[in-house]
């Protein structure tokens, strides 16, 4: 498969649309988000604002609810020609990305601009954080520093989840992860009920089945989305997210990364970079980068954190 970024003029599976023209095919909605529901719904260190959304996501979002509507109009002749009678079950979207690069902004985001179109009102998220393998047992397997890298989750309880989900099952249960804890929080559960659309976020939704394995969690997918940036970038993002963090949620005596709170700035910068070279940049290159031809559609950001293109597979 081509990568999609190759240069133009050579032979790839994607049409390219910059900034301009993809916010061109924005349907009309007045007022999709407010200025104040933006700002709850972004993370650290995003610049999204009203702008962004008109003429990123809600295009992207009107187009994955014309999928939603062409799957169903696909399980309704499908079922008329094998006459049989059946309901649809839910789209699955995957979203994938590195760490800091702003996937799970986009995921929530995509969530609330998904209900507010007809056909898609019950729309889901869940992260694959919930699908880590608990410290004790990262600890235990000794890859405790690689959390984040596909061995480190539980590969076959989250492709359980997602195929009771795709299955159509009325109600199907997830393991809740603490960002506080950073663990997994036992007897706690995020519960999901029929949704017309399953948003499915993290590092790694669209790596290929495992070894020795026949299906990955990506095969259940219905739409994927890969969240670009150029590695320096998100190296910086990471940074700077690293800083708000340790200003912030790290103070809390309950965070597990609380010993970084007394930190100087250059302490803290010190020991982002090294998390970001140990982990994360490694993670990106030898992983997650891997996966992005197989998206369906990549969001390709610029320095700013703004998206400057979008890729959308061809038909």
């Amino acid at each position: 498969m081509s990568d999609p970024s190759a240069p133009h003029g050579h032979d790839t599976p994607f049409v390219e649309l910059d900034r301009g023209d993809w916010a061109a095919l924005a349907p009309k909605m007045t007022a999709p988000l407010s200025q104040t529901e933006i700002v709850e719904l972004r993370g650290l260190g995003d610049e999204l604002d009203i702008r962004e959304v008109e003429e990123v996501y809600l295009p992207l979002s009107r187009l994955l609810n014309l999928y939603v509507e062409g799957a169903r109009q696909l399980h309704a002749a499908t079922s008329s020609f094998l006459g049989a009678t059946s309901t649809t079950t839910p789209f699955v979207i995957g979203v994938a990305g590195s760490v800091a690069v702003g996937k799970s902004t986009i995921a929530r985001l995509l969530r609330e601009l998904l209900t507010r179109w007809e056909g898609t009102p019950r729309v889901e998220l869940v992260t694959t954080d919930g699908f880590l393998f608990p410290n004790a047992e990262l600890e235990r397997r000794g890859i405790m520093d690689r959390k984040g890298f596909p061995e480190s989750y539980d590969r076959r309880a989250l492709l359980r989840f997602v195929s009771k989900v795709k299955s159509g099952a009325p109600e199907v249960r997830a393991p809740f992860y603490s960002h506080l804890a950073y663990d997994i929080v036992p007897d706690a559960e995020i519960t999901v009920r029929s949704p017309d659309v399953l948003i499915v976020e993290g590092l790694n939704v669209l790596q290929p089945p495992a070894p020795g394995r026949r299906l990955a969690v990506s095969d259940l997918f219905d739409f994927t989305i890969y969240v670009d940036a150029r590695t320096s970038d998100i190296a910086r993002w990471y940074e700077e997210r690293f800083l708000r963090l340790q200003r912030g949620a790290f103070s809390n005596p309950l965070s597990y990364f609380h010993r970084f709170a007394a930190l100087s700035e250059d302490e803290a910068r010190a020991g982002a970079r090294s998390i970001w070279a140990s982990i994360n940049e490694p993670n990106l290159v030898q992983n997650i980068l891997p996966t992005r031809p197989r998206a369906s559609l990549v969001l390709r950001k610029g320095s700013n954190h703004a998206v400057a293109s979008v890729l959308l597979r061809k038909i």
